[in-house]
């Protein structure tokens, strides 16, 4: 049984349509937390904000920092999608960079922006 090199171009056009789908939900979702951090940013010198205690300050200063790393995984997330777009273009998307076979549809479904297969994953994590 011979094995596909890569994915037909009607494939690849399927994967491109649910990357561009989820690098809209995840830009929708960065501007949110761009808007917390901003927002929170603005709000933290009112009046109110003088009488509160260090616990409050630290507390806020932590749900700042909280949400500047989630603003953080959420470019680096697009920056991944944008990656896979690319690799769609030079028709390289969706075969593992250690093995050199194909990445199953199902897991290209779930984690559009992998490159490493199931198998290469687990064998990575089992080094680790």
């Amino acid at each position: 049984m011979s094995e596909n090199l890569r994915y037909s171009d009607k494939d690849l056009s399927v994967f491109r349509q649910l990357i561009e789908e989820k690098i809209l939900n995840a830009e929708k979702d960065l501007k949110h937390f761009q808007g917390q951090i901003d927002y929170s940013g603005n709000n933290s010198g009112d009046e109110t904000g003088k009488k509160l205690g260090s616990m409050e300050d630290g507390s806020e200063a932590l749900g700042r920092e909280k949400i500047a790393q989630l603003a953080h995984r959420q470019r680096k997330f697009i920056q991944q999608l944008r990656a896979a777009i690319v690799r769609i273009e030079n028709k390289t998307y969706g075969i593992c960079r250690q093995t050199g076979k194909l990445i199953s549809k199902e897991r290209l479904k779930i984690v559009p922006h992998t490159t490493l297969s199931i198998e290469a994953k687990n064998a990575q994590q089992q080094e680790s």
